[in-house]
């Protein structure tokens, strides 16, 4: 699995305990698309774009509170982030919903918090055809014919 990382200033060491943690794991590939521009949209903007372009299978995205990344992110066609703050929410993202980019705060989660909603989220995974199919079906319809 490639997955596409970043966060905002605030978030730096989150990101690089998670990453560790991530590794230590054995995910898959981890791409850090860094943590340095204090414009939180664009990182998540970038890895809205290359998560929606299928060249990584999913993201994570970490600010102070996850809101402003989730915000910016969810302004990419096909990229789907769901702002997590407890671990059924992570794995809800999944199997309800379809996310493909996960969300979190800094500020408002701890560094094993974080570690557990990370394994509920890649530790699921949507199932074509079960009851939230035309839930799914019907955001994505209108992602992908907005103008």
């Amino acid at each position: 699995m490639k997955i596409a990382i970043g966060c905002d200033p605030n978030a730096q060491a989150a990101k690089e305990a998670l990453m560790a943690y991530m590794t230590k794991k054995g995910y898959g590939e981890i791409t850090d698309f860094g943590s340095e521009d204090p414009i939180y949209a664009n990182v998540a903007i970038r890895v809205g774009e290359a998560v929606a372009s299928g060249e990584y299978d999913r993201g994570v995205l970490i600010c102070g509170t996850g809101i402003g990344v989730s915000i910016a992110a969810n302004k990419v066609c096909g990229a789907y982030a769901a702002l997590v703050s407890d671990v059924y929410s992570a794995q809800r993202a999944c199997l309800s919903n379809d996310a493909n980019i996960i969300c979190m705060g800094a500020f408002t989660t701890g560094d094993k918090t974080r570690e557990l909603m990370v394994d509920a989220f890649f530790g699921n995974h949507f199932v074509q055809g079960c009851a939230s199919q035309p839930k799914v079906d019907a955001f994505v319809a209108y992602d992908h014919n907005r103008a």
